[in-house]
C-alpha cells in the first residue's frame, strides 16, 4: 500500500488510538504511517458497541422488573465480567452471582455495598437507589 492510500475512516476510537500501517514511501521503501481506522474495522466496532448498549439496556430493564440487582446493571455498564468484578471487590464469582438476586442485594451490608460502589466508581447511594 502506498502512503497516500492509508485508510482514514473515522470510528468510535478516533482520538483514542491509531493503527500503524506498513506502507511504501515515494522512494518505494517500506516505512510506517498512522491510520485513524478503516471502514471494516469501524463496522465491527459499531456492531460491538451496539451489542454492549443492548446488554446494558436489558440489564436496566431486569432491574426495573425486579429480576436482578443493580450490581448486574453496573457490571454491564462498566464493561466488566464476573472475573474482573471479583478482582476489584474481592468477592468470589459465585457470591457476586448471588448478589444479583434483588432479595440478597437488599440485605447487603454497607461495607459490601461500598466495595461495589468503589469498583463501579459511583456512590453507595447511587448503587442502592438505582431502579432501572
Amino acid at each position: 500500500m502506498k502512503k497516500e492510500d492509508v485508510p482514514q475512516d473515522p470510528s468510535a476510537l478516533v482520538g483514542v488510538t491509531r493503527d500503524v500501517c506498513y506502507v511504501k514511501d515515494a522512494n518505494g521503501k517500506y516505512t510506517t504511517d498512522l491510520s485513524i481506522g478503516w471502514d471494516v474495522k469501524k463496522q465491527a466496532l459499531d456492531n460491538a458497541w451496539d451489542d454492549i448498549h443492548e446488554r446494558v439496556k436489558e440489564a436496566a430493564l431486569k432491574v426495573k422488573n425486579g429480576e436482578t440487582s443493580p450490581v448486574n446493571y453496573f457490571m454491564e455498564l462498566k464493561l466488566m465480567d464476573l472475573t474482573l468484578l471479583s478482582g476489584y471487590t474481592g468477592f468470589w464469582k459465585w457470591t457476586i452471582k448471588r448478589h444479583f438476586k434483588p432479595s440478597v442485594f437488599k440485605s447487603l451490608s454497607e461495607s459490601k455495598l461500598k466495595k461495589y460502589a468503589e469498583a463501579f466508581d459511583i456512590s453507595v447511594d447511587e448503587l442502592k437507589k438505582f431502579n432501572g
